[in-house]
């Protein structure tokens, strides 16, 4: 047997029967040929590349291909996905307080702005109420292609940054949607957050609001210099008037001032005219360039120079007074309540009319304010308060509230803790003639009526005596003297002794129905009532005589007209016109108070030149002197008050405005006149038309020797004070029928006026009694026969509410000038 080891085949899976595999079969199955240098065939299916050169040098630094269109994608990746985060994550927030903060507008009745409240200077108006060539103007300023481009203006955003980074200076490359995202939504601050914030914000907005409701946020938030926010505060803070009343010119400089507001205003930067007059021309430039505005037009524009800027008085002077005053009617009256008005945002319309206003402003500084002098002491305690209202629409047309309201805040003219004095006189007039009343001898009370005017005479009632005795000013003994007489010279004897007759509920409820206040601090029904302890406002006094002026018929007065808030009005309450007291009894009044402005205490009153009727007034220890009075159609009511400024206590007006006594008939009445005389200025001079009835003459019983009637019980059998409840003007004994007018003069009376006494110093106080009850009130109503058509509506709902005083009133039954034993308040001066 051969000893060599088995030979195998090509085969190379084949293997000997010792089971040995070849170390390198590929190897064992090569043959020799052409393909392969050593003459071995390539297996199928594989190609042996060559070996990539390696880099080296420079070249390792830069990237491949590869890494550049992967780090390409990768990128967008990210862009993609973080914009996808971005929109998710930011959504539209409520906008910032600034942006919604407005002032509540109060305008005069002919729609001139009076004052704006709260330390923003917006009102906000819809985009309907911007002429479109002034929304032109803004956008050929600020984005001349809004209403055709995205929210986003890439473009414009690159350059504005290249123009950055290269020197050129910081410029904006937002659209007007992204500027409107930061007033609106955002803020001011230059920060990578805000401005991401405000990327995606525009984007949604661009997406949810229409672009007419874009550029209408964007006029109300934009900021135009002189404190305006919107551009209908600077309308008015640079042209002052409406955005409604621009021209093209005037809109073109407004929207020049949003790239540099302060910048830009020629007024008070005059060095920069150049540059703001190269801006104006830039934006008509482009209004002409999108046939927003013709060549023609544009050649005939000159510059329009804005007016003065104003300092930011906000509320000083009247304004802050009116603003007051309105803003009690409207939440006294529920029209709004005060968190709300607090809000903003509101245009309020007043009734208030400038002329007027101005006059009445000016009639106070000429005869009260130029009068007083720092180097009297009495001075420094002067107030003054006025209030006009118009008789045939019960609108307040003026109001006077103090000197400054920065200075003086307490609203002198509708403050209620003052007493009225001898100008709620006429009420209890009406008062009688409205019910028919009667003396305690049954005879009817009327201009000629005959009362006992003895000083600290003793009031009677139908039981005997009240044990109430009220001085006269200056302790004059009248004796006998008629009512018309006794409103003449002011008698308070005759008046409360009439009070006593016609029954003290019965003249509050006339009071109230006249337009005195239900819950007027001291109107309270004793005979006292008649001398004026009831602090009614001068707003109120002012609409009571009103009533009397319109022959009885009581309107509710009003300080608005009209109020809205983004074009949508508020309701206000219906005021509708009732009866107060008969035509006949308001105009016997007016006939008796006519004679006090011919021959009276208010003769000063004859300064307006006019027909007037009216009555003067001194509060208790002069802390207060009075004028009421009215024209046909005017009534005006001037108060002068004395008050502490730095304690706010009440002060007698003792040689203030270097007189030795305050009272109704000097600075009031004088007042009172030259207000009149110019508020009407201009209108027909118009008189009286009265249907009175003056009554029969009585003769003197000084004379006859026959016994007054008022000295003794009995007559009437009227109840007690405080039984009385029948209403005012049920027992009337006079219709509204023709009348005799009543005389034009005291000289025409049956009796010749006394001389007055030379004014002396106040008495000591004496010592208050206990009180006499009181019993409740009810309206005066009148026969059928007074009603007319129109005068059969009920009265609106309410009246305003009453004021926090400076000082508490005095308590009833403080009587400083009544005897011992009694509880009444002590009476009037003229």
């Amino acid at each position: 047997m051969s000893q060599e080891p088995p030979q195998y085949s090509g085969d190379p899976g084949h293997q000997g029967s010792e089971g040995w595999a070849p170390r390198d079969p590929s190897a064992a199955a090569l043959t020799p040929g052409p393909q392969h240098p050593d003459g071995a065939k390539e297996p199928k299916g594989r190609t042996k590349r060559p070996k990539r050169p390696k880099r080296t040098g420079w070249r390792r630094a830069l990237p491949t291909w590869r890494m550049v269109l992967g780090g390409v994608l990768l990128l967008a990746l990210l862009l993609v996905g973080g914009f996808i985060a971005g929109y998710q994550l930011v959504g539209i927030p409520a906008a910032n307080a600034s942006a919604t903060a407005q002032s509540n507008v109060y305008l005069y009745e002919d729609g001139t702005v009076i004052a704006r409240d709260g330390e923003i200077n917006r009102e906000n108006v819809p985009l309907r109420r911007i002429p479109r060539i002034i929304q032109h103007a803004v956008l050929a300023a600020e984005d001349r292609d809004f209403y055709s481009e995205d929210a986003i203006d890439i473009k414009a955003t690159l350059r504005a940054g290249w123009n950055t980074v290269t020197g050129k200076g910081r410029q904006g490359g937002s659209t007007i949607t992204q500027q409107y995202v930061k007033n609106y939504y955002l803020g001011q601050e230059q920060t990578l957050v805000r401005k991401t914030k405000e990327f995606f914000i525009s984007i949604k907005l661009d997406r949810e609001q229409s672009k007419d409701e874009i550029l209408e946020g964007y006029l109300n938030t934009s900021y135009f210099g002189r404190n305006a926010y919107g551009i209908q505060a600077a309308s008015h803070a640079y042209y002052g008037k409406d955005v409604e009343d621009l021209d093209a010119g005037e809109g073109a400089y407004l929207a020049s001032l949003l790239n540099a507001p302060s910048s830009y205003d020629v007024v008070t930067n005059p060095e920069n005219k150049k540059a703001a007059l190269a801006r104006w021309d830039y934006v008509l430039d482009g209004m002409v360039k999108h046939d927003w505005l013709t060549h023609a037009d544009r050649d005939a524009m000159t510059f329009p120079v804005p007016g003065k800027a104003k300092p930011a008085t906000a509320l000083s002077g009247q304004r802050g007074y009116i603003v007051q005053a309105v803003e009690k009617y409207l939440t006294s009256n529920k029209i709004i309540d005060e968190g709300t008005l607090a809000t903003g945002g509101y245009r309020i319309t007043t009734t208030l009319q400038k002329k007027k206003q101005d006059a009445l402003v000016e009639a106070v500084k000429d005869n009260v304010l130029s009068k007083t002098s720092d180097d009297r002491e009495a001075d420094r305690n002067v107030r003054a308060g006025g209030a006009s209202v118009d008789p045939a629409t019960g609108h307040v047309v003026a109001l006077y509230g103090g000197v400054d309201y920065t200075r003086q805040y307490v609203n002198n003219a509708t403050r209620r803790d003052y007493q009225v004095g001898s100008t709620f006189k006429p009420f209890v007039l009406a008062a009688a003639l409205a019910n028919g009343s009667t003396t305690q001898k049954h005879r009817a009370i009327t201009p000629n009526t005959r009362y006992d005017g003895t000083n600290e005479r003793t009031v009677q009632s139908a039981a005997g005596s009240t044990g109430y005795s009220p001085a006269n000013e200056d302790d004059v003994d009248y004796g006998s003297i008629t009512v018309r007489e006794a409103t003449d010279k002011s008698v308070n004897a005759v008046y409360a002794q009439m009070a006593q007759d016609v029954g003290p509920d019965k003249v509050k409820a006339t009071a109230i129905a006249l337009g005195i206040p239900q819950d007027t601090p001291d109107l309270t029904p004793t005979p006292s009532i008649a001398l004026g302890p009831a602090t009614a406002s001068v707003v109120d006094m002012a609409s009571a005589y009103a009533t009397l002026a319109d022959h009885g018929r009581q309107r509710p007065h009003t300080l608005v007209v009209k109020i809205s808030k983004n074009d949508t009005e508020l309701a206000l309450p219906a005021r509708n016109t009732r009866r107060a007291v008969s035509r006949e009894a308001a105009d016997t009044t007016t006939s008796v108070l006519r004679s006090v402005v011919d021959g009276g205490t208010g003769t000063a009153a004859q300064g307006a030149g006019r027909p007037a009727a009216g009555k003067t007034g001194t509060a208790e220890e002069d802390k207060a002197a009075w004028f009421a009075g009215y024209t046909p159609d005017l009534a005006t009511v001037i108060a002068v008050m004395g008050q502490d400024p730095e304690t706010g206590v009440q002060k007698p007006l003792y040689g203030a405005l270097g007189l030795a006594r305050m009272n109704g008939g000097g600075a009031p009445a004088q007042t009172w006149a030259a207000y009149t005389r110019a508020a009407l200025e201009g209108s027909a001079v118009k008189d009286f038309e009265l249907e009175a009835d003056e009554g029969p003459e009585e003769p003197d019983p000084d004379e006859s020797a026959e016994g007054e009637d008022t000295e003794e019980a009995g007559g009437t059998g009227e109840p007690r004070d405080g039984e009385d409840t029948e209403e005012p003007g049920s027992g009337e004994s006079h219709d509204e029928q023709d009348g005799t007018r009543a005389p034009d003069t005291a000289s025409e009376r049956s009796r010749e006026p006394r001389e007055p006494r030379e004014p002396r110093a106040p008495r000591e106080p004496r010592e208050a009694g206990p009180a006499t009850p009181a019993t409740p009130a009810h309206a005066p109503t009148a026969t059928p026969a007074d009603r007319e058509a129109a005068d059969r509506e009920t009265p609106g709902p309410g009246t305003p509410g009453r004021d926090v005083p400076d000082r508490a009133p005095a308590s009833p039954g403080t009587d400083p000038r009544s005897r011992g034993g009694q509880d009444h308040h002590g009476p009037a001066r003229p």
